[in-house]
């Protein structure tokens, strides 16, 4: 079975996009919510640091909508190559 590279990789864009997102409106909502996990995430995204404003979400989504993307790409990519090899017998 092969991955479809492109729709893989828009899924998991469109994941990993809209995990910041969501946790990002939410601590907009609920001061102090995933504090934690948009520090982690602003370690990794320079430019982005986490903080409660509508700017810094926007910033997170497009970070994570680009990195999922590349991450999902390189992962389907990958998955389909290495199938290759583990071909199960006629």
């Amino acid at each position: 079975m092969k991955l479809n590279i492109g729709a893989f990789t828009l899924a998991v864009g469109l994941f990993w996009g809209g995990a910041i997102l969501l946790v990002g409106v939410s601590n907009l909502i609920w001061p102090g919510y995933g504090r934690a996990f948009l520090q982690l995430v602003s370690s990794m995204y320079p430019g982005y640091t986490g903080g409660a404003t509508i700017g810094q979400v926007v910033i997170g989504t497009l970070y994570g909508l680009v990195d999922g993307a590349i991450g999902g790409a390189v992962f389907a990519w990958l998955y389909n190559w290495l199938s290759g090899f583990f071909r199960p017998a006629p």
